[in-house]
């Protein structure tokens, strides 16, 4: 038997994508009720409610799996020459509690606990939760920044602007019609991409058509190209709008990049379009928030899912690092290379 000799040695310390206590991001935590004014340049809130979703449930395991299971690698984007925790200070704010079945006191409490994150910090990020839920988290940011000014770019396989879906009014197939009859979103505010598949009918059209809403279809896509579509949606949303809100449904990608959804529909986008897209809409709108709706873990295969929605999160935090360094004066580190920003009002508080 060997004598024991005094073990000695100095613990080194660390992290890695795979260990601690999981935030999104490992960004650090603060809890939306304890945000105070300019508490940071971002807050993430999870709504972890998927009462309204109308085929597979699921989504209400979102936000914890956008924490716990996406890989983050680090924080500098490649392509923008930019690490996004040099230039923004980002926290997760935790959940809103969403007691299940209980649509109305869900509603309630996404809306006051948005309304908190959005006049806290000049960025807001939600992630659902099924999609009904941009029907309270965009008319607080709408609150927040004016109502009626805000204009809200809507990346779905669907239109979601019925007015019931099986007489739920509530429903995640509705949330887009109570902001225009609201108000909350103005005539012209409104514009769709990625849209396809076999619903809504024609009457959820006329009802866009008639709040002079647009809607590009997949099809649209597919022969413009996304650029082009993109261009007219940021030229219209910057003339028009002092703030933009951008909602982003998880099955706007094609299955075979989106399992972990809902509602699938196959001919959708593809990741490096979607990225491509949510990228250029941060560099050159005023955008004040974000969603990104209706992952489904349960029906996730490898977190594909899971990490093309946290992607969707990270392009964009890094195109608003990348537009604050620029007004700051400064270049882009390799090997990034420079991109067109567009100058907003000084009534936008950016990041």
């Amino acid at each position: 038997m060997g004598e024991h000799r005094e073990f000695s040695g100095e613990y080194v310390d660390g992290m890695t994508a795979y260990a601690g206590i999981p935030t999104f991001g490992g960004f650090p935590h603060i809890a939306w009720q304890d945000l105070v004014a300019d508490a940071a340049d971002v807050a993430v809130l999870g709504v972890p409610y998927d009462n309204s979703a109308a085929n597979r449930p699921g989504c209400r395991f979102g936000p914890r799996a956008l924490r716990s299971q996406a890989f983050t690698p680090g924080y500098h984007h490649l392509s923008l020459g930019v690490d996004i925790t040099e230039w923004l200070s980002v926290v997760d704010a935790g959940d809103v509690h969403c007691p299940h079945g209980l649509t109305d006191i869900s509603h309630t409490n996404a809306r006051l606990a948005a309304r908190r994150v959005a006049s806290s910090v000049p960025f807001s990020v939600f992630l659902g939760g099924d999609h009904s839920i941009t029907w309270p988290t965009a008319a607080a940011v709408a609150e927040t920044y004016g109502w009626g000014e805000i204009g809200l770019i809507h990346f779905d396989a669907h239109a979601d602007a019925a007015t019931h879906m099986d007489g739920n009014l509530a429903s995640h197939a509705t949330p887009m019609r109570h902001l225009l009859e609201s108000g909350a979103l103005k005539e012209g505010h409104f514009e769709q991409i990625g849209l396809r598949g076999y619903w809504p009918p024609p009457e959820d059209f006329e009802f866009v058509a008639s709040q002079r809403g647009r809607w590009f279809l997949m099809e649209d896509v597919r022969e413009s190209g996304i650029d082009a579509v993109l261009d007219s949606v940021i030229d219209r949303m910057v003339a028009s709008c002092s703030a933009v809100y951008l909602s982003v449904d998880i099955d706007v990608l094609d299955p075979s990049h989106a399992p972990g959804t809902g509602t699938p529909e196959p001919g959708g986008m593809s990741p490096i379009d979607l990225l491509h897209a949510v990228r250029r809409i941060a560099l050159e709108t005023p955008l004040v928030a974000l969603d990104v709706m209706e992952v489904s873990p349960p029906f996730d295969h490898a977190d594909v899912t899971v990490n093309n929605a946290h992607r969707v999160v990270f392009e964009t935090l890094a195109a608003l690092a990348y537009k604050k360094r620029h007004l700051a004066g400064g270049a882009p580190h390799l090997p990034g290379r420079s991109v067109s920003v567009v100058r907003h009002p000084p009534t936008v508080r950016l990041p």
